[in-house]
């Protein structure tokens, strides 16, 4: 069965969306199937790996957008999903094994136009038609807007494990301790339609710092997070008991910034050379290795 990951913060700007691209890239690199599901408004991920032209046309009027699932309703998640989406300029698969589920603008609408069901909550739709496709799957992983509204419960709720991006910053605490007090009220709210077929409700299971700058000591940020990752553990309040913070740090580089500009991930860079590529390439493979490593026990 797939693990299924969520990776949210509640504190924007933490590099959530690079992060998430460039670990599902690393993963796929190590042969693994993976697939990458686009719940944040911005579309940033989508744009990133479909490139602007190719995510222009299923944002003209939403067809082929993970929102369809829900309005018009008659698609299913199967049928988004977009195989081996990275590719090179004569429409070569550059990367076998990272598929997407893509997301455009009309996504917000979810959030006040759409009527759902009180018996049937978005989340709910999507869980019962993403348990169609797990099979095929090794990792599938969630990018999850900045909140828990209606977009990111749906990955919260299908997923098994969440990661939380931070910078080394206070925000970045204010927002991990947030995003705990609001992901214990989703699970309580949403603990009625679970089923004993299902995962147990998702719980943090790691803190990954990323985007960290030359010559920038994060060693007091990091006491910080670990002291409030601890005191989520002894309260038993939405942490793993093998919760902890990646010992794997993403450095900030240019390269990154390149990278979504040429609609690749950072480790199809690496060719060109230069010590930017290589070290923040490197940094995402150990990432990705550091999570497979860290597969919650079953």
């Amino acid at each position: 069965m797939a693990r299924k990951i969520a990776f949210i913060n509640y504190k924007g700007g933490v590099g959530k969306t690079s992060l998430i691209v460039n670990t599902a890239a690393s993963l796929a690199k190590r042969g693994l199937r993976v697939l990458l599901c686009d719940f944040d408004t911005q579309s940033n991920a989508s744009i990133w790996l479909m490139r602007l032209e190719k995510w222009n046309k299923i944002n003209v009027n939403g067809t082929g957008s993970i929102y369809s699932i829900f309005d018009p309703g008659n698609v299913r998640v199967k049928d988004l999903i977009i195989k081996d989406v990275v590719e090179g300029k004569d429409g070569e698969k550059l990367l076998p094994g990272l598929d997407l589920i893509p997301t455009s603008f009309n996504l917000v609408d979810l959030e006040g136009e759409y009527k759902s069901d009180p018996k049937r909550p978005s989340y709910a739709i999507f869980q019962e038609q993403l348990a169609e496709v797990e099979k095929d799957y090794d990792v599938i992983l969630f990018d999850c807007p900045p909140n828990i509204l209606r977009a990111s419960q749906n990955g919260v709720y299908v997923a098994q494990e969440i990661y939380v991006p931070s910078n080394p910053d206070a925000l970045s605490l204010i927002g991990f301790t947030l995003l705990i007090e609001k992901l214990m009220r989703f699970q309580q709210t949403s603990a009625s339609f679970r089923t004993s077929t299902m995962d147990a409700a998702a719980q943090v299971y790691g803190i990954v710092f990323n985007s960290i700058k030359t010559n920038v000591d994060i060693e007091v940020p990091k006491m910080r997070m670990q002291l409030r990752l601890n005191q989520f553990k002894s309260q038993r309040r939405g942490v793993s008991p093998t919760a902890k913070i990646f010992s794997t740090q993403i450095r900030d580089a240019m390269v990154v910034r390149r990278a979504v500009t040429l609609g690749l991930p950072v480790i199809l860079l690496g060719q060109e050379g230069g010590g930017d590529e290589d070290s923040v390439a490197n940094d995402y493979m150990k990432l990705a290795a550091e999570i497979i490593d860290h597969a919650p026990s079953t």
